[in-house]
């Protein structure tokens, strides 16, 4: 039962992208915690919050893909 090497890349390249997502949404909602006196408090919440749903989204995508990968599903 060999792995395919090109979905196996796939959904590393989804893990990859999910990576930078997972510090940057904390972050960005850290931030906007502490600056509630800002006018932009609520965008950068926001924009914290999808960061943080596409890092679930993608984490999800690439976990899925590599086990595509090693099962052959």
């Amino acid at each position: 039962m060999p792995t395919n090497k090109n979905i196996l890349s796939k959904g590393i390249k989804y893990l990859s992208g999910a990576l930078p997502l997972m510090f940057i949404g904390p972050s960005l909602i850290y931030n906007a915690f502490m600056n509630k006196q800002n006018v932009w408090h609520y965008l950068v919440l926001a924009i914290g919050i999808i960061a943080c749903l596409g890092a679930m989204y993608l984490m999800y995508l690439g976990l899925k893909t590599i086990m595509k990968s090693l099962f052959n599903d």
